[in-house]
């Protein structure tokens, strides 16, 4: 009887993860080298979506709520959030309370740098922290039409 033994002359290789969700790139913008591209929408695009422009302007609180709701729901179910998400959460109150501070825009930034990392968005923290406290309610709505062109692709 021989005994012969295997070799294992490699290591084991890493398996890629699972991307959960749809198309992060609906419109096909350019990607640059370094792997990131530009919102799907300019920032100033926000009067295109004139109602949802006036929804972040006056209650930009339930804007952020539904927008961290169906981010988070892309995140861990890979689906859109049926009926766009609850108006009024905890989210909303603490934005709201905040806003009536002056200071609901910097909850947004954290959002507004999780989606761009989703969906491979140009960008930094300190463009999100401008974005989000000179351009409120263009920055919410330019991250909920980037949500809502996922959520499009996944239908």
């Amino acid at each position: 009887m021989s005994d012969t033994k295997e070799i294992v002359s490699s290591q084991p290789q890493d398996v890629a993860q699972m991307k959960v969700g749809g198309n992060k790139n609906a419109l096909s913008r350019e990607v640059g080298a370094d792997g990131k591209r530009e919102w799907s929408f300019g920032l100033f695009d926000c009067f295109s979506a004139c109602g949802l422009c006036c929804w972040a302007t006056w209650c930009p609180c339930v804007v952020y709520s539904k927008n961290r709701q169906r981010l988070r729901n892309l995140q861990y179910q890979g689906a859109p959030l049926q009926g766009g998400g609850e108006r009024y959460t905890d989210a909303c109150c603490i934005h709201g309370l905040l806003t009536f501070t002056g200071y609901g825009w910097v909850l947004q930034i954290n959002n507004r740098n999780e989606i761009r990392d989703r969906y491979g968005i140009r960008g930094d923290a300190f463009g999100d922290c401008l974005t989000s406290w000179l351009c409120r309610s263009c920055a919410l709505t330019q991250e909920r039409r980037e949500l809502e062109l996922e959520e499009r692709s996944l239908e």
